[in-house]
């Protein structure tokens, strides 16, 4: 099965390098894979002590930062090495103040996987969440390396719970731990016959509470808001645009503003998107000393770094990705402020909205008339507004701590 599985992903390599010629977001991991052993070898030596966390892409890096932040403010005379497997995670991230050295993860095959290690030489390896790459972690455990999986979570359809899926199974055996976000992730581990895993609950939680200890001012919001109600439309997408788009230019604006922070900040699609509000609007890269903000109904985000911020200024907000099928952003980042928050209708997947949803914190909506009449409640309703916004307020304050509990685990000799 193992060989089986080293040539699937080497026939996929081929695939992606292929498809990379017509795609920039796989050339960006083409090209930066191409570098990943080079830039280790000029960055690490033999007597080095290295820490190696991976991510996936950057909400697997969101949610192992504070645990990471911690064993490097603990260990400082520790490198740290972050490997990405997504363009997506590693473009953003490449300049993380947490790393040593940011590199993109070779494809999984045993050879990658031995050359890899035999550079790095982990003391303590953790990866984030979904990350099961066999070959990789079946080195670690042949080589005695310790390694931990963290806020990892599981469903039953998933290979390593099926009759066919004991190569993959295997691989998890290569943690010493795994730490869970619930309890049915814990379950299915233990039908396996896997024992060392703890629930800890979600490392986002502890994420966006340490927002709440940071300055959240953004000079452009306060001068844009002002005294006003202020709706933010946060991580969207072309999907989440048409839920909210009629509504927005059917809005009187009378003491109402509104943030638009769209996934896709690129030129061309910011043009589209501002070109279809009807009401004034001006975009982040707009801005100068002249620009009279109070006088714009609209102020489009087009810009990285700002959004966890500017939800605290928020009085709604609606959270994208669940409109269509990219995958809800994160909920928790608006939460933690107590705002009520707004979603699409494909939310299965993600535990939190489940929760909120039942808890009446969030709503999801599955069409533009369902958005209308739900805003329109929220718009109107300020007790409504408090209460669900305490709801998720709450919600978050109860379930940190998972940092605490990785970190009592962790043993660094």
């Amino acid at each position: 099965m193992r060989l089986l599985y080293t040539t699937v992903i080497h026939f996929a390599g081929l695939v992606i390098k292929l498809l990379a010629l017509f795609n920039s977001k796989l050339k960006q991991g083409v090209d930066g894979r191409k570098e990943t052993f080079k830039n280790l070898k000029s960055s690490i030596t033999d007597n080095d002590k290295t820490f190696w966390f991976h991510c996936a892409s950057l909400g697997e890096y969101e949610q192992g930062l504070p645990v990471f932040e911690q064993l490097v403010k603990k260990h400082p005379d520790f490198k740290v090495v972050l490997s990405f497997f997504s363009p997506s995670g590693y473009e953003v991230r490449k300049n993380s103040k947490i790393a040593d050295i940011v590199v993109y993860l070779p494809l999984d095959t045993k050879k990658n996987a031995k050359r890899f290690l035999d550079i790095v030489k982990p003391n303590y390896t953790i990866f984030v969440k979904y990350e099961i790459w066999p070959n990789f972690l079946l080195e670690l455990k042949k080589r005695n390396h310790r390694a931990i999986l963290i806020s990892a979570i599981f469903r039953k359809n998933q290979a390593f719970f099926k009759w066919y899926g004991n190569f993959m199974t295997s691989a998890l055996f290569a943690f010493n731990h795994i730490f869970t976000q619930n309890e049915d992730s814990k379950i299915l581990l233990e039908r396996i016959n896997y024992k060392n895993v703890s629930v800890s609950g979600d490392t986002r939680f502890d994420r966006v509470s340490n927002q709440l200890k940071i300055d959240n001012s953004v000079d452009f919001i306060e001068k844009f808001k002002q005294d006003n109600l202020c709706i933010v439309f946060g991580s969207t997408w072309p999907e989440d645009d048409k839920l909210y788009m009629d509504y927005i230019n059917q809005l009187d604006f009378n003491d109402i503003k509104v943030v638009i922070a769209p996934h896709n900040i690129k030129s061309g699609y910011i043009e589209s998107l501002k070109s279809q509000i009807k009401s004034k609007s001006i975009c982040f890269s707009e801005l100068s000393n002249e620009k009279k903000l109070l006088s714009y109904n609209v102020f489009i985000l087009d810009t990285i770094g700002y959004l966890s911020r500017v939800y605290s200024y928020a009085d709604i907000v609606y959270v994208g990705g669940a409109a269509g099928t990219t995958g809800l952003h994160n909920i928790l980042e608006p939460a933690v402020f107590g705002s009520p928050i707004i979603i699409g209708k494909n939310y299965n997947k993600f535990p939190e909205a489940i929760a909120l949803i039942e808890l009446d914190g969030v709503t999801s909506v599955s069409n533009s008339t369902e958005f209308k009449s739900t805003l329109d409640a929220l718009i109107s309703n300020s007790s409504l507004r408090e209460k669900q916004g305490q709801v998720n307020k709450k919600y978050v304050k109860k379930n940190t701590g998972a940092v605490i509990q990785i970190l009592d685990y962790i043993r660094i000799s």
